[in-house]
């Protein structure tokens, strides 16, 4: 990426969740990277000058689930907006996933949206390959090829592998080369419903999916873990308090397991879903209250790593169809930053943590995967990544789909009143985003 020289932002409350850095302080950016926190070189001579007054410095954001719908809707411009929707929400860094069309499983299709996205000189994009040939769950992909085109780790993105050889071999490849597998846990035969199992579903007639879809899965990808010495893997958007349980065992017996959850599960149950309304379809589908409550505190604890958007951005048609029909998703990256500042407020959790939660928490788990190309993203560091959010905590703003940047206007938070927005993103030092 091309580089601003000389940025200076003054006079805001600089918040570092990594280093425990909290003070009202100047940030000297040049050349791409972060060059002071506090102590300012006399001689810096900045080329332009923001003032944060009031607002909060923070790491640029980091969302480990964004889907930008590329390749294979190039001649919509999706690639386009879906970035200026991430840098809009503050979010600097971002992971998308391999289920696009044509799928994620050639180098020349990384290479080529790698290139687009570098082009665009807005968010870091970092790809997942997909685990298997066209994610159908049966031939592994040549992970090693697709590593050096660019993927960060491998995933089968929705697609639950029925196939329990084919994940151990997966996993031992990854294992033996170093590479991360990021899945969903989800049993292929009993995660083809269109609703959390439960009363609600059963009395609007509704497919269940249950917890079970969840747990089964999570006991399938522990065990083959324990057998494969090594192996990390990401579980992607946990939905429930049983999956919550297991994951906190599996730590304790030593794994290496990391997790996320979305801004969706966090906020919704499966009450949400109300008369039918199709904004609430979603993958993971939503979940009691008690699942919600307990994701929210393992959140809190640290349990869970990180809070992701989720973002899929999903066309006028393929919602206004009837609620089994219709596509799962919703677009989220512009509410990730509002959504976690409100479950700040909500929960009594501390700032601090829910600045962590959407920086230094996923790029950790993304830094697992980048190993030597880790390039300190999601904190504030001298000689580190010239990436920050410079955000109001005090505006407050409502969910008008209408004005979203993302083409995907679909979200269950439409006429949610949040707080927090976004004022400035740099990313490499350059300012991408101002409002």
């Amino acid at each position: 990426m091309k580089t601003q020289t000389n940025l200076l932002i003054k006079g805001g409350r600089v918040i570092d969740p990594a280093s425990g850095f909290d003070e009202v302080a100047d940030v000297a950016l040049g050349n791409g990277v972060l060059l002071a926190i506090k102590n300012i070189a006399s001689d810096f001579v900045p080329a332009q000058t923001i003032d944060a007054s009031g607002c909060i410095v923070a790491p640029g954001l980091v969302d480990l689930a964004v889907r930008l719908r590329e390749p294979g809707h190039e001649h919509e411009r999706m690639l386009e907006s879906e970035m200026a929707a991430a840098v809009a929400g503050g979010v600097t860094s971002l992971v998308c996933a391999p289920d696009t069309d044509p799928v994620l499983d050639e180098p020349g299709l990384v290479e080529m949206l790698r290139y687009r996205a570098e082009r665009l000189q807005q968010a870091r994009v970092y790809p997942l390959g997909a685990l298997t040939r066209n994610l159908a769950g049966e031939t592994l992909t040549e992970m090693l090829q697709l590593t050096e085109a660019g993927c960060v780790a491998f995933s089968q993105a929705e697609v639950a592998l029925a196939n329990t050889q084919v994940l151990q071999r997966a996993f031992q490849y990854a294992s033996t080369f170093g590479f991360a597998i990021w899945l969903r846990a989800q049993d292929f035969h009993l995660g083809q419903g269109v609703a959390a199992s439960g009363e609600l579903a059963t009395r609007m007639g509704l497919s269940g999916v249950p917890v079970a879809a969840e747990t089964i899965a999570l006991h399938t990808i522990f065990e083959l873990m324990k057998a494969t010495r090594g192996v990390r893997v990401h579980i992607c958007r946990l939905s429930s308090a049983a999956g919550v349980a297991l994951v906190r065992q599996a730590r304790l017996d030593g794994l290496n397991v990391s997790c996320d959850v979305s801004i969706n599960s966090l906020y919704l149950t499966d009450a949400d879903i109300g008369y039918f309304d199709s904004r609430a379809r979603l993958n993971p589908p939503l979940r009691q209250q008690r699942d919600r409550d307990a994701l929210r505190a393992a959140l809190a604890d640290g349990a869970i790593d990180a809070l992701v958007s989720d973002h899929t951005p999903v066309d006028e048609d393929a919602k206004a169809l009837p609620f089994a029909e219709s596509e799962a998703g919703a677009t989220g990256v512009e509410l990730l930053l509002s959504l976690a500042l409100k479950w700040s407020v909500d929960c009594g959790v501390s700032l601090t943590r829910a600045l962590d939660v959407i920086t230094r928490g996923p790029a950790t788990v993304l830094g697992a995967a980048l190993g030597k190309r880790q390039d300190r993203i999601g904190r504030l560091v001298a000689g580190g990544a010239a990436d920050l959010c410079v955000f109001d905590p005090r505006a407050a703003w409502t969910v008008e789909p209408a004005a979203l940047r993302s083409q995907g206007k679909h979200t269950p938070f439409s006429g949610y009143e949040l707080p927090g927005r976004v004022r400035c993103t740099v990313v490499d030092g350059r300012v991408v985003y101002q409002a």
